[in-house]
């Protein structure tokens, strides 16, 4: 059985989010969502939770970051090609996302970054399936 992740994000507005996301392409499970919550499908197996601030304080004591002035996490998810990497973030940027830093290229990988609308850090990533090169001579 293949196990899941639910990345749990506080967001200061569910809607706005929610057209954020959905700018990006992704969809969402109306089974788990409601005016506090919901679940954004990243993969079969990866889930992001989209919480308003108020119901996600629910769930613990310490304070809640202000992801645009901390960072607590950095999102990675994979992607297919450089191409794909690039289109993301051009989409997340014309969304209102804002972009950290320029793209990175390592030859066998390859990342750039956005902060969605509430400072969260996400990164998408290309890696050759081969690996890094080998230091063997």
């Amino acid at each position: 059985m293949a196990t899941q992740i639910f990345v749990n994000l506080p967001v200061k507005e569910l809607s706005r989010s929610v057209d954020f996301f959905t700018r990006l392409g992704y969809t969402f499970n109306p089974q788990f969502t409601d005016e506090k919550a919901t679940c954004m499908i990243i993969s079969d197996t990866i889930y992001v939770m989209l919480l308003t601030e108020a119901f996600f304080q629910s769930f613990t004591k310490k304070e809640i970051l202000d992801a645009h002035k901390a960072v607590e996490c950095s999102i990675a998810i994979s992607a297919d090609s450089k191409d794909a990497v690039n289109k993301m973030v051009a989409k997340a940027e014309a969304a209102g996302a804002t972009i950290p830093n320029p793209a990175s290229d390592y030859g066998f990988m390859y990342q750039h970054s956005f902060e969605d609308l509430d400072g969260h850090h996400w990164e998408f990533v290309w890696m050759d399936p081969n690996g890094p090169p080998s230091d063997k001579s």
